[in-house]
């Protein structure tokens, strides 16, 4: 038997009604993703990355098409799948330890429990010494790795990273790529991940979808065939450097027409 896939967004399209008239945000997308993968989508700014999460968090129906989860219609509702946005939100009168045990905590687990879950995996995934800390104590780097943990904790198949690392600083960002990598493969999840980083993306996927603008939309579904596990190393070989220069390249070409329709406008 084929295995249905962990997510798949079926026609999905959005368009938004803004002083009597309509703009296309996405214009209809199909796409797959199958479980356990790390998938990426790329892309300029306002072709739709977040909308698309929006969608699949329930937060936003869709104007047409169906968002379906191991097969079964989950349009519109909440709770679902974990998502995480780009900044950490960890509640500043929390210690680092009940802020990673919040989710839990919602799903209905005692805070007792919580905390005797969360607190091996905050020593083994960096945070020991931390736990009885507050968030204004932390680094950039360590505040995401905490909103990660709290994210990965409550349990869902399917977590969405909205640009987690996109504050931080070149050298923090590279290690908690890596961090994250540890994660995915301890963890065993389905990683949706938006990200301008094309380096990034092409360091941690599986498989990218490379969108568009005006509307937006998927123009190209590149499979990632490096190696896992991976690391640093990595991004200096010479398929490496070939898949980031063919994603750069689609998107540059993007630009281009974009820019040439609007002057011919």
């Amino acid at each position: 038997m084929i295995a249905l896939p962990k997510l798949a967004l079926d026609g999905v399209s959005m368009v938004f009604d803004a002083n009597g008239s309509r703009f296309t945000a996405l214009s209809p997308i199909s796409v797959e993703v199958q479980a356990n993968k790390f998938v990426s989508l790329i892309g300029p700014s306002g072709c739709g990355k977040s909308t698309i999460f929006n969608i699949v968090a329930g937060l936003q129906p869709p104007t047409a098409g169906r968002v379906l989860i191991d097969g079964a219609d989950a349009t519109g509702l909440i709770g679902q799948v974990g998502y995480m946005l780009q900044k950490d939100l960890l509640l500043p009168w929390r210690t680092v330890l009940d802020n990673v045990c919040l989710g839990m905590e919602i799903r209905g687990l005692p805070l007792k429990e919580a905390r005797q879950r969360a607190l091996p995996l905050l020593r083994r995934y960096g945070l020991s010494g931390f736990e009885t800390l507050y968030p204004s104590s932390l680094s950039g780097g360590m505040r995401q790795r905490a909103a990660l943990l709290r994210t990965l904790l409550v349990d869902m198949d399917i977590v969405l990273l909205d640009e987690p690392f996109g504050a931080l600083d070149a050298q923090t960002k590279a290690q908690m790529q890596e961090w994250l990598l540890h994660l995915f493969n301890d963890f065993g999840r389905t990683v949706i991940f938006v990200t301008h980083d094309v380096e990034e993306a092409v360091f941690l996927s599986d498989e990218i979808h490379v969108m568009a603008s005006r509307p937006g939309r998927v123009i190209e579904t590149l499979p990632i065939d490096l190696p896992r596990p991976r690391d640093r190393a990595i991004i200096s070989s010479p398929r490496f450097v070939a898949i980031k220069k063919y994603c750069l390249d689609l998107l540059r070409l993007e630009a281009t027409e974009n820019a040439s329709a609007s002057i011919a406008a």
